[in-house]
């Protein structure tokens, strides 16, 4: 059974950061892209970032400068550290693991305050 388990959303005032955090098990994990995706009321969902098993890295340009993604093969975790919040970036943000299927984690709620 593949579990993808989010942690470390929360509310932040703009300009404020946060460091999320995704535990992966029941895949070989590095062998899979890991990315971060991210919903909010009336958008679309919207792929943030990923990171490929090689450590290849992808970034919306709303996010680039601002936000890291990074691995951990050892212990099976992707990071996403978010810098310089802006209201704009309040979402449900959802870790997924792709490779020849998509898994995918359920949610951390990011709320940023103006």
């Amino acid at each position: 059974q593949v579990l993808l388990v989010e942690s470390g959303g929360g509310l932040v005032q703009a300009g404020g950061s946060l460091r999320l955090s995704c535990a992966a098990s029941g895949i070989i994990f590095d062998l899979w892209t890991m990315g971060w995706y991210r919903q909010a009321p009336g958008r679309q969902h919207e792929l943030v970032a990923d990171i490929t098993r090689c450590g290849s890295t992808f970034y919306a340009d709303s996010v680039k400068g601002r936000f890291t993604i990074s691995r951990d093969n050892a212990k099976n975790l992707v990071f996403l550290q978010m810098n310089s919040l802006k209201p704009e970036d309040t979402a449900v943000y959802y870790c997924n693991a792709h490779d020849w299927a998509d898994y995918w984690g359920q949610g951390t709620q990011v709320t940023i305050s103006s």
